[in-house]
C-alpha cells in the first residue's frame, strides 16, 4: 500500500484514507452521470437525430481505451496529482505542467458552467436570479469540501442515487415506447453522428477525476483501477438506454429545441408534474456533478502544490479536517469568476479539448513507461501487447486524435491558446526556479 504523503507546506498534516471501493465507485458514477447527460442530450440529439444512443456508444469507446490507461497509471503511481505524477514520470515536469494546468482549468470551468445550470433550473423552479444561485451553490459546495473527505462522499453518493433515479424514471418512462423510431435515423449523416461523438464525450467526464482520490482511498493501488471500471460500465449503460427512450418519447428535433430535455419527455409521457419532479432531480445532478469536479480540482492543486510546481500554500491540509483547504478555496473563487464563461454547448466543447489533449499524453506515458520504467509494479495492467508495446493505448492516441478534430474551429482555437499559456507559464516557473524539465 502507498504511503501517505504529507504536504508540503504542513508536514505534519496528510490527507485522510477514508474511501473504500463502494464510494470511490459511486463517486464516479455520480461525476460521469451528472449534468452532461442532463444538459447535452438535446443538444447531440439536434446533430444525430434519433440515433444518439450510438453517440454515446462512440464516445463510450473511445473513453474506454483512455480508461484503461488510467487504471495502469494510477495503480503505479497511486498519487492525488494524477495526471501530473503520471506524465512528470514519463515526460518530465514541463509537459505534466501543461497537462495538469489543463486538467486544473477545464475542472474549474466546468464547475462554473455546471453550477450556471444548477441556477437556470432553480431560477426556473423559485425565480430566484441566476448568477447570485450560482454563486450560492459554489459556496455550498466548497463548504462540504472544506468539511472532510468522508462528509463530502456522503453527499455525493445520495445526490448520485437521486440522479441515477431520474434517469432510471426516463429509462422507465420510454420503455413502452420502445421500437416505435428508426433509431439509426441520422438527419445530418454520419458527419452529424461524429460532431455530435465529440460533444457527448463531456458527459463521460469523470471517469478521470477518479484517480485524484488516490491519497484518500484504502489500498488504492487496487481499488481505484477496478472502480473506474465499474463506473464507466454503468455509466455506458445507463446513457445508452436513457437516450433510446428519450428519442422513443419525443421527436429528436423536439429535443434539440428543448433547454430540459429530460424535463420534457417526463412531461409528455406523465404531464407537468413530471416535469417539474424531474427539474428538481437535475438540481442534484448539476449539484453533485460540480462538487466533484470542485474535489477533483482541488486534489490536483493540491498534488502539484506538494511537488512544488504550484505555490506552496496551495498544498496546505486542514489539520482538524485533512482536506486541502486552500486548493478548495482557490477554486471556489475562480469557479465564481467563470461564471460568464459562456454557452455550456461551447464550454462541454472547451473542455472536451482539454481531455482530448490530456488522453493523448496519458495514452502516450503508458507506452513509454513500459520502455522506460518496465521493472516498476503495475497491480493493473492493460491486456494486449506486441512485444513491449502495449496496443490499446495506441488505438486511445488515435481515436482521441479522431474527436479531437471534429471539434469546431473556434474550439480549437481557444485551447490551442490554453496550452500556450500553460507552457509559457511552465517555462516562466523553471526559469525562475532554475530547474530543468
Amino acid at each position: 500500500m502507498a504511503e501517505e504523503r504529507p504536504d508540503a507546506s504542513n508536514p505534519g498534516a496528510k490527507l485522510r484514507r477514508e474511501l473504500g471501493l463502494p464510494a470511490v465507485t459511486l463517486s464516479g458514477v455520480g461525476i460521469i452521470l451528472g449534468a452532461g447527460i442532463y444538459a447535452l442530450l438535446g443538444e447531440a440529439a439536434g446533430m444525430a437525430g434519433n440515433a444518439v444512443w450510438l453517440t454515446f456508444a462512440i464516445a463510450a469507446t473511445i473513453a474506454a481505451f483512455s480508461a484503461l490507461a488510467y487504471a495502469e497509471l494510477s495503480s503505479m503511481y497511486p498519487r492525488a496529482s494524477a495526471e501530473f505524477e503520471y506524465v512528470s514520470n514519463a515526460f518530465g515536469r514541463r509537459l505534466a505542467f501543461v497537462v495538469g494546468w489543463l486538467i486544473i482549468f477545464s475542472g474549474i470551468l466546468g464547475a462554473a458552467t455546471v453550477s450556471l445550470g444548477f441556477a437556470g433550473y432553480f431560477s426556473d423552479l423559485v425565480g430566484f436570479p441566476v448568477i447570485p444561485s450560482a454563486v450560492l451553490i459554489i459556496l455550498l459546495l466548497a463548504g462540504i469540501l472544506l468539511y472532510g473527505i468522508k462528509e463530502t462522499a456522503r453527499v455525493a453518493i445520495a445526490l448520485t442515487l437521486i440522479e441515477v433515479g431520474g434517469i432510471v424514471m426516463v429509462i422507465l418512462i420510454g420503455l413502452p415506447h420502445l421500437g416505435q423510431v428508426d433509431y439509426l435515423d441520422m438527419p445530418h449523416g454520419v458527419p452529424g453522428l461524429l460532431q455530435a461523438s465529440a460533444l457527448v464525450f463531456f458527459a463521460y467526464m469523470g471517469f478521470e477525476e477518479m484517480v485524484k482520490l488516490s491519497e484518500e482511498t484504502r489500498n488504492p493501488e487496487r481499488t481505484v483501477p477496478i472502480a473506474l471500471m465499474i463506473a464507466l460500465a454503468v455509466s455506458v449503460l445507463l446513457y445508452i438506454l436513457v437516450a433510446l427512450a428519450a428519442v422513443s418519447v419525443v421527436d429528436s428535433a423536439q429535443l434539440a429545441a428543448s433547454r430540459a430535455p429530460f424535463a420534457d419527455v417526463a412531461s409528455v409521457a406523465l404531464g407537468p408534474a413530471a416535469f417539474t419532479l424531474i427539474s428538481v432531480i437535475a438540481l442534484f445532478a448539476t449539484a453533485n456533478t460540480a462538487l466533484l469536479m470542485m474535489m477533483a480540482s482541488s486534489r490536483i492543486i493540491y498534488g502539484m502544490a506538494s511537488s512544488f510546481s504550484l505555490p506552496a500554500f496551495l498544498g496546505r491540509v486542514h489539520p482538524r479536517t485533512r482536506t486541502p483547504w486552500t486548493a478548495i478555496v482557490a477554486v471556489a473563487l475562480a469557479s465564481m469568476v467563470f461564471l460568464f464563461a459562456g454557452e455550456i454547448d461551447f464550454v462541454a466543447n472547451i473542455t472536451n479539448f482539454t481531455l482530448f489533449v490530456t488522453f493523448v499524453v496519458i495514452n502516450a506515458s503508458v507506452i513509454l513507461l513500459r520502455y522506460r520504467a518496465p521493472d516498476v509494479a503495475r497491480p493493473f495492467r492493460i491486456p494486449g501487447a506486441i512485444g513491449s508495446l502495449p496496443v490499446i493505448p495506441v488505438v486511445g492516441i488515435i481515436s482521441s486524435l479522431f474527436l479531437l478534430v471534429q471539434l469546431d474551429s473556434l474550439v480549437l482555437l481557444v485551447g490551442g491558446i490554453l496550452v500556450v499559456l500553460g507552457a509559457g507559464i511552465a517555462l516562466l516557473g523553471e526559469q525562475r526556479s532554475g530547474g530543468t524539465a
